[in-house]
């Protein structure tokens, strides 16, 4: 489900916060991008699926209500990542739980309307796991930071992540120990030499 509220609605924001969606029982908010009314909103879920949609196909609607639906999910099916499109010249970066990876042209997405299938974004195996996350790379970042569920980290240069098409399954990125999973992503921008070498 995904939903689109003008800025000016959180303006005055209490103590005790705001409502900013009304949820379905066993369901819970995971994302929130500021757009600019013209972006693209990517929707990409654990299968391997994903669907790019215009944010103008999502009218605005207020805090307290529920939104529309972004994606359609296939059975275990879920939703685990959403981004904003600038233009085809960008590019997602998709990461599965046992840590293999890849880069794919956001060109190779076409615009669909919200509230379906999806195409494919990755291929999902026992070898790879289940996608973990689907993020746009950032114009200012040089490296990714994955993280494992038990505490392991490695920073990998995007430049060595490779770009492949959406049929594929990704190269391994992160050697994971046995029983562990990616847990999580982070970009990290470009740093100074002196700053990259201080431990």
């Amino acid at each position: 489900t995904i939903k689109k509220t003008p800025f000016k609605e959180y303006a005055n924001i209490r103590t005790n916060g705001l409502i900013a969606i009304k949820l379905d029982s066993g369901d819970e908010l995971r994302w929130i991008q500021k757009t600019t009314g013209e972006n693209d909103v990517i929707v990409s879920t654990s299968a391997g699926q994903a669907i790019r949609f215009s944010e103008k196909d999502a009218r605005p609607m207020g805090r307290s209500a529920m939104g529309v639906r972004g994606v359609r999910l296939r059975p275990d099916d879920q939703v685990v990542g959403m981004d904003i499109v600038d233009n085809d010249g960008q590019q997602l970066l998709v990461i599965s739980e046992n840590g293999y990876g890849k880069a794919t042209k956001v060109a190779n997405f076409p615009i669909h309307k919200r509230g379906g299938v999806g195409i494919k974004a990755a291929i999902v195996t026992s070898k790879t796991g289940p996608i973990v996350t689907v993020k746009t790379l950032e114009p200012d970042a040089s490296e990714i930071l994955v993280i494992s569920t038990g505490g392991q980290a490695i920073r990998i240069s995007i430049k060595d992540i490779p770009t492949l098409g959406r049929t594929t399954q990704g190269v391994r990125i992160m050697r994971m120990n046995e029983g562990d999973k990616v847990a999580s992503i982070g970009m990290m921008p470009e740093q100074d030499k002196d700053d990259s070498q201080e431990e």
